[in-house]
């Protein structure tokens, strides 16, 4: 193959690239400026549904800006869309830390929307500020890799003589040079290129993890290699991602960062100092000035996010591991071979041309009842012994509790049928002088209920007016109802269905 013939293949395959997909197509401002209003300048995860309804609202917004053509904006509900952009590898849905469905950006759209961000810039690349950006780059990376000692120690002496020739002409009383405008226009452009790159860093690490954890998943369910030999390989490629791709490199400094207190804390003093220079009100705007207060807030954001992925791998491993039944596998392997053997036999007994009716799934047993609750042990314990000692505190006597009940119904119509036998001979005249005969036990206010439903039975005649009836409570208090008068009379035989009043003991059988 030709030079240009592989040049030729190095930039096509560079086009297949979801970056380029993504800025090659006739819609491609339409869905980067979708993106940067919906996710922002930090890649914030968004929740599905309020993302379908953003794209919707977006759309409708811009169907309405004028000299936008009907071509030039998507088609398709918020959903369909977002689920056309997943497939062409530029939106990314998972679960955040609350098991909630997000979306996020790739990489590869982030890579596009930052390039677009970095074309809007007006403002020009090559620089004095760039090229003394790389030359001291350049003179660090050498002091750093250098393997001649003495060449080391000469960089290290040449910059501690640079550093202290200026520390003692600024104390002298030097003037301090201060920096062009463009000079800082420079560093502030060149500064927020660094951190706007800083999210695409950390999702192309994180998507690396989702999709090792897919691969151990797939590995798992196969089951076509022993489970230590899949753990061993994810070890091997989570030790290689983070020591020999970039990202993964990118991401361990990050992470070394943020270890380091004081290089934290020196890292906000500087951004803050740089924030509160005269200069920077001009120069940055107040989405630049927020990017850059918010560098360290992003990259703890980025580590957040991939460290959550990097657990979900190995909670899917944990998971397996745990689950994973040893006994239950040899079982279905022995179950394999009795099927293997018996198969064997049957065909060295039967022709070429032998079928046999196999169900494809057991016959369902047909069982009337079945059991809902078990044995329960706890079921057959016996009951506490009744403690025989006497407490402090007792429950009421027997004689309180009949105070406190119903009337006395066989002792009342003892008391009644007597009464109606002396009436013959001119006993008691009325049923409330009756009442006021009977013992203090007999004349609760309860019982002059019983006694009524006794009359009742025995069919006493009315009387004329009221009666008064002196009641005594079970405590010794007394008070009088008024209850129309029954005459005592003749002893009569009871109302159909009514019980029979029990025979006094003067009585005799008939």
């Amino acid at each position: 193959m030709s030079e240009i013939a592989a040049e030729l293949a190095r930039v096509q395959s560079a086009f297949d690239q979801p970056t380029l997909t993504l800025l090659h197509q006739r819609q491609a401002a339409v869905v980067i400026t979708v993106f940067r209003q919906a996710f922002g300048r930090d890649n914030r995860p968004v929740p599905t549904a309020r993302l379908h309804t953003l794209v919707e609202g977006y759309l409708a917004e811009l169907r309405d800006t004028p000299g936008e053509t009907p071509e030039s904006i998507p088609s398709g509900s918020g959903r369909e869309l977002c689920q056309r952009w997943m497939r062409g590898q530029w939106l990314v849905r998972s679960l955040d830390e609350t098991d909630q469905e997000v979306y996020t950006l790739t990489w590869h759209a982030q890579q596009a929307v930052e390039l677009v961000k970095s074309l809007a810039r007006d403002r020009a690349t090559l620089s004095q500020h760039r090229i003394s950006t790389i030359v001291d780059t350049v003179r660090r990376f050498n002091a750093d890799a250098n393997p001649d000692p003495q060449a080391r120690v000469d960089i290290l002496d040449q910059e501690i003589a640079r550093l202290a020739a200026e520390r003692d002409r600024l104390l002298g009383g030097g003037d301090l040079p201060a920096p062009s405008e463009d000079y800082l226009d420079e560093g502030f452009t060149e500064l927020l290129s660094l951190v706007a790159a800083l999210p695409s860093d950390f999702a192309r690490v994180e998507e690396r993890f989702a999709q090792i954890r897919g691969e151990i998943l797939a590995a798992f369910r196969a089951e076509d290699r022993p489970a230590g030999e899949v753990i061993d390989g994810y070890l091997a490629r989570a030790d290689e991602m983070m020591t020999t791709t970039p990202e993964g490199r990118a991401f361990e400094g990050a992470f070394t960062l943020l270890r380091d207190n004081e290089l934290v804390g020196r890292l906000r003093a500087d951004l803050a100092a740089l924030l509160d220079h005269p200069g920077a009100d001009r120069l940055l705007s107040d989405a630049d000035r927020a990017e850059l207060r918010g560098t360290v807030r992003l990259v703890r954001e980025g580590l957040d996010r991939v460290l959550s992925q990097r657990s979900r791998v190995t909670a899917a491993l944990k998971e397996y591991i745990v689950s994973h039944d040893g006994a239950r596998d040899r079982e279905l392997e022995q179950t394999l071979r009795q099927i293997e053997s018996e198969l064997t036999a049957w065909m060295g007994s039967t022709g070429p041309r032998a079928t046999v009716e196999v169900a494809l799934l057991p016959a369902r047993p047909g069982v009337e009842q079945l059991r809902e609750r078990f044995h329960d042990p706890a079921d057959d314990l016996p009951p506490e012994r009744l403690r025989t000692e006497p407490t402090a505190q007792s429950g009421p006597e027997l004689g309180e509790l009949l105070a406190q009940g119903g009337p006395t119904m066989p002792e009342l119509a003892i008391r009644l049928g007597d009464a109606l036998d002396r009436a013959r001979s001119g006993g008691t005249p009325s049923l409330g002088g009756l009442f006021d005969q009977l013992e203090d036990e007999l004349r609760r206010p309860v019982e002059i209920f019983g006694l009524l439903q006794l009359a009742t039975q025995r069919d006493l005649a009315p009387g004329d007016g009221e009666e008064e009836y002196r009641a005594v409570r079970p405590d010794g208090t007394g008070r009088a109802f008024a209850v129309p008068r029954l005459e005592v009379g003749p002893a009569t035989a009871p109302a159909d269905g009514g019980p029979r009043p029990t025979p006094s003991s003067e009585e005799s059988p008939a």
